[in-house]
């Protein structure tokens, strides 16, 4: 495991930050390690290039006979700020107790080293089950805006049976977790136009709309008082949960207990009828992502400010179409505005749900294999959060994706002190070995 840890720890060291321009640089050092080691291990590797970060992608020599699976990564990360709240520096990587601190640990670097490491086993006792394609990219943390294209242009050369992503997370230590569905997204921001300029608030106050207030009752009338979002429309495409995942996400260790643990908060709120889980993982929400107007330095300015502004974000569930709620948001907050103010909605990125059915004989040899590795029995979850390639990978490809998540809640991914377990590191590794071998066994 040494050495192992010795070459993890050069991956970490890159400074791969996607969406600052200083690491350009950076980023592209990182894809030709990547291709290096790629080469080292007996695989056919190149370095694509795009208008942004490059894309690595690395194959075994190919069979015939043997299926075919794509495993999908990111080599990029997040940036580290704020850098003074980091207990070690973000791009040293430190071991302390049994974890790996540094930016990219977890999220992808461990995860996806970890099945580099799989397959560099196979290949030195005895070789590979399947054929193996590696595809990494440099730009997941901005959205993967041309990895799409990439895809289109490399369908053919990219065909693939199955494919196998670790980007995801684990319940807990030891509990082996399979998520077989994401959510969606559609975001949007918009302004609140009021006066031509600040007014004096004892002068007009009474007189004139206030935007901040506007702003302060447009987004209080999202919800109702029990949680239900007020959207016309916004849940008529919504499917119901399973009976078999509310019974199997009933048994999990408390869902309420681990929520208000990990977020530090004193109470749950959400969609009346639903555990905690079940309102992260498979109900569509609104929330709030910024929000502002007026005077906002020390002490009393008493203005009522010309304008303000709200940002939303829609996590989606199968069904339902992120352009159709965005268009139904604007609609809903521009017949409430009155001829008061004027409003100004622009929509924002948005990307499907996606969702995968874990019963499939994929997902049967997932689960096999996550068994096999943690010697227990998995647990089948859907994530709150939307990784968008999965989708387009689905779609352009036409395969779906197996998620085999690695990382624990406690790994801090895109916050300071981010961090990955030797544990998981090492189980990762073997994962990757008994995932490819049952893989070959359905084709068998």
């Amino acid at each position: 495991m040494q050495s192992h840890i010795d070459a993890f720890f050069e991956y970490l060291r890159f400074p791969s930050v996607s969406t600052d321009s200083k690491h350009k640089r950076d980023v592209e050092s990182c894809a030709d390690w990547l291709v290096a080691r790629f080469k080292r291990m007996g695989l056919d590797a190149q370095k694509h290039a795009t208008p942004g970060h490059p894309i690595v992608v690395a194959k075994s020599k190919p069979n015939r006979d043997l299926p075919t699976v794509l495993i999908y990564g990111h080599y990029d990360v997040q940036p580290v700020d704020p850098v003074n709240e980091w207990k070690t520096p973000p791009f040293e990587p430190t071991l302390i107790e049994g974890r790996v601190f540094c930016r990219g640990a977890t999220d992808n670097k461990g995860q996806n080293f970890a099945h580099i490491l799989g397959v560099e086993a196979l290949l030195s006792n005895g070789g590979l089950p399947v054929n193996v394609i590696f595809l990494l990219e440099g730009e997941e943390e901005i959205g993967s805006p041309n990895l799409p294209s990439f895809l289109k242009a490399n369908q053919s050369s990219l065909r693939a049976e199955i494919c196998a992503v670790s980007d995801t997370g684990m319940i807990g230590r030891g509990i082996p977790t399979m998520t077989y569905g994401l959510r969606g997204i559609g975001c949007l921001e918009f302004k609140v136009h009021g006066p031509s300029l600040d007014l004096h608030s004892g002068v007009y106050g009474g007189a004139v709309a206030n935007p901040a207030q506007v702003i302060a009752r447009l987004v209080g009338s999202l919800h109702d008082s029990k949680g239900r979002i007020q959207i016309p429309g916004f849940y008529n495409k919504v499917l119901p949960l399973e009976k078999w995942e509310r019974e199997m996400w009933a048994k999990l260790p408390d869902g309420d207990a681990s929520t208000l643990k990990e977020t530090g908060s004193t109470g749950t709120w959400g969609e009346e009828g639903y555990s905690s889980l079940e309102r992260r993982w498979g109900r569509p929400t609104a929330e709030v992502n910024g929000i502002g107007g007026g005077y906002q330095g020390e002490g009393s300015k008493t203005v009522i400010p010309r304008e303000a502004m709200a940002k939303l974000s829609f996590r989606l569930v199968p069904n339902q179409n992120a352009e159709e709620i965005i268009t139904a948001a604007a609609k809903f907050l521009e017949d409430q505005i009155g001829n008061s103010c004027r409003i100004q909605v622009t929509p924002g990125h948005d990307g499907p749900a996606y969702v995968m059915d874990p019963h499939s004989n994929y997902g049967k040899a997932a689960q096999r294999a996550l068994q096999k590795t943690f010697q227990a029995e998995p647990y089948l979850i859907r994530e709150g959060g939307s990784i968008p390639i999965i989708h387009s990978i689905k779609k352009i490809l036409g395969i779906d994706t197996l998620m085999l998540g690695l990382a624990l809640p406690d790994c801090q991914i895109h916050a300071p002190n981010e961090n990955f377990t030797i544990e998981n590191f090492e189980a990762g590794i073997q994962l990757n070995q008994n995932l490819l071998k049952e893989l070959a066994g359905l084709a068998k």
